[in-house]
């Protein structure tokens, strides 16, 4: 088996072997992953945050051995804080911009070694003391307001609805699998809708009553979620509410409690 790191600020993961194939995910700086096979300058990778497979180019990964990945798959790696920051590599002397909730392996007095080369990163981390806080994460999500959609995105300047759930949870030091389908397996179900938190995750269905959707519920009836861009509704027990179209666009399946 072999392993890769990102990197690169951000890395298209795309559904099939080709430049013109959709993307489906990205990987960030610092992220992780097996190589499960390669075809032509492609490889198809399972991503070690998330389980997620998807296919990037051959050229924009890093190898690493089945050791450093061992080693790094066993930490919890500092996350950057600030939207984008510079990272420098050292070693070969060139700057790489890196992305909010980009991965900081190792992290000590500003630096940190992945094998053979040295980053040095100056910029803000995560507080580990405000981790899994109901309050840290409302705040962490307000700083993805207004980030454009983008389906596949992770990042603050392109995210779809399940990638902000994912990285606003994972800033706070939780995991969730990466499609909303697959968050709505994560926590335990609420009975009411009114027992919801802040902090909370609420489904939305489509006419088929599969779930297409995901948000995180802020209190004061109010959800943020990725829809044209992210943004703040209103919710109640039939779904989200748009002012500005005065009309509701999302169908409540349910609410999962996650912390």
């Amino acid at each position: 088996m072999e392993y890769g790191f990102c990197n690169l600020s951000v890395v298209p993961v795309r559904k099939q072997p080709s430049s013109l194939s959709e993307m489906t995910s990205q990987l960030l700086f610092g992220e992780i992953f097996q190589i499960v096979r390669k075809q032509d300058e492609w490889l198809q990778i399972k991503i070690f945050f998330d389980g997620y497979e998807g296919w990037i180019n051959q050229t924009q990964f890093k190898p690493i051995s089945n050791e450093t990945f061992i080693k790094l798959s066993n930490i919890s790696p500092d996350l950057s804080t600030d939207l984008v920051q510079l990272l420098i590599d050292d070693t070969n002397k060139f700057v790489i911009p890196v992305l909010m909730g980009s991965s900081l392996p190792y992290l000590v007095n500003n630096s940190f070694y992945i094998e053979e080369t040295k980053y040095i990163f100056e910029g803000q981390t995560v507080d580990k003391s405000k981790l899994k806080n109901r309050n840290n994460i409302a705040e962490t999500a307000y700083m993805y307001l207004n980030a454009p959609y983008l389906w596949g995105g992770r990042s603050p300047f392109g995210i779809d609805c399940s990638g902000f759930t994912q990285m606003v949870f994972k800033i706070n030091g939780m995991k969730l699998l990466r499609d909303a389908s697959q968050q709505a397996s994560c926590g335990d179900a609420l009975s009411f809708p009114d027992e919801a938190q802040q902090g909370d995750l609420a489904f939305f269905e489509n006419d088929e009553k599969k779930i297409i959707h995901v948000g995180i519920i802020l209190g004061k009836s109010q959800v943020i979620h990725a829809s044209g861009k992210v943004r703040i509704d209103k919710i109640d027990n039939r779904g989200i509410f748009n002012s500005e179209l005065n009309n509701y666009t999302h169908t409540l399946k349910f609410i999962r409690k996650i912390l």
